[in-house]
């Protein structure tokens, strides 16, 4: 049989890349609401330049979070301390533009479509709206032990390694700003080899290029890509502009949102467009797609599929979702019109029961704001939608 082959890639980003400073200080600040108010409504978005930090948008709270002192710190504890850095978290501008949620926003999501219709007699998990419409995307395989397609796992194995031998000083001459990324060679649907490696690092001026290469390969290309998937035809490519010393918001502004596939697949499969960052629960843009991913690892790890790819789509102000889909690319023990069936028996989409399935209303979400939502076993406690916990449900309600 004549052999098949593929490449695909993934990229990751350090948390000091400004796009991912930005998500941080979002997230931020809406742990910083949600320790006081777990019922508080956050759409918070930042932008980042040199010397500026603004951040902007509608959050309905009865408590009190100091935003810019807040941006501050989140920007000094990823290592923005002195404005040769590409930025300065003592000295940078904070400019905040806040307003509420807009009420007819609220009415929808405060009284679901289903309750208006049925009244007193709604239940309970029908009285919260979906805050807005859209489709959202899980997905997972076991192709890793992170349940993730290896190419964004590497990546982000990669990303974690160079922003640890910073922080730990054993490369002292990095700084914040990063990105990796890695090309996998798959045959017949099976990853063979690791076809190419980028890491680009932002560092001081006197660092010579040659050493920067032998550094990355043997502190953190070596320590995290497996020996057997590497070979003489592997390229690696360290720093290929040739100098990264001006990084961070000086070179490039950051905005929330923007980094929407590293957040989840890597690029492997749809993303229903919407970003994670800044968003309370009630946006079903960030709690359906962490949902989906949920329901996608427990059918896989259930052996019900190799892979699984899991579409919801909802209106809004509506708590039922308006479609699920699910494909298994012709890996299914059962059809995927029966994986589906199944999933709609052991999980629940209404934006109230995922909220409470998942226990969303907890401050828990800037940790996440870098390095992936999906997949953080490197995480503890371990997210809610990253458990392995309906694994016996699913396979007795598929008749396994």
């Amino acid at each position: 049989m004549k052999k098949e082959r593929h490449l695909i890639t993934s990229e990751s980003v350090t948390e000091g890349h400004p796009d991912k400073l930005a998500d941080q200080i979002s997230d931020g600040v809406l742990d910083a609401i949600l320790a006081q108010d777990p019922m508080g409504r956050v759409a918070c978005e930042t932008l980042v330049t040199t010397g500026l930090v603004v951040v902007a948008g509608e959050i309905s709270t009865d408590c009190y979070v100091d935003i810019p002192r807040l941006a501050r710190q989140i920007t000094k504890e990823i290592g923005y301390t002195r404005a040769k850095f590409g930025f300065d978290g003592d000295t940078c501008a904070v400019i905040t533009a806040i307003d509420e949620q807009s009420g007819d926003i609220k009415e929808g999501v405060d009284k679901a479509f289903e309750a208006r219709g049925n009244g007193d007699s709604a239940e309970d998990l029908d009285s919260l709206g979906a805050g807005d419409q859209g489709m959202m995307i899980g997905y997972a395989c076991n192709e890793t032990e992170e349940f993730l397609p290896l190419p964004i796992a590497l990546a982000h194995r990669l990303s974690r390694r160079l922003a640890a031998v910073r922080k730990e000083g054993v490369l002292p001459y990095l700084r914040p700003d990063g990105k990796t990324q890695v090309t996998v060679e798959y045959e017949n649907g099976e990853a063979v080899r690791v076809d190419a490696v980028i890491v680009s690092t932002q560092h001081g001026p006197e660092v010579e290029q040659d050493r920067i290469r032998r550094d990355m390969i043997e502190h953190v290309i070596r320590p995290v890509i497996p020996a057997v998937l590497l070979d003489d035809k592997t390229q690696i490519f360290v720093n290929p502009s040739g100098r990264f010393v001006m990084g961070g918001p000086m070179a490039d502004t950051g905005l929330t949102g923007r980094k929407i596939i590293v957040d989840t697949y890597g690029g492997l499969i749809p993303h229903g467009g919407g970003a994670f960052s800044g968003k309370d629960p009630t946006k079903v843009d960030r709690s359906a797609a962490y949902m989906a991913r949920y329901a996608a690892k427990n059918v896989v790890a259930a052996g019900l599929a190799e892979k699984c790819q899991i579409q919801v789509a909802y209106a809004i102000g509506v708590a039922h979702p308006v479609s699920i889909m699910t494909n298994s690319y012709g890996t299914g023990k059962i059809s995927d019109e029966a994986i589906t069936q199944t999933i709609r028996k052991i999980f629940d989409f209404r934006p109230a029961a995922i909220i409470r399935d998942l226990e969303l209303r907890k401050p828990q979400y800037r940790r996440l704001a870098a390095y992936g939502h999906m997949g953080r076993i490197d995480l503890d406690p371990l997210p809610a939608w990253e458990r392995i916990d309906r694994v016996d449900a699913l396979r007795s309600a598929a008749g396994l």
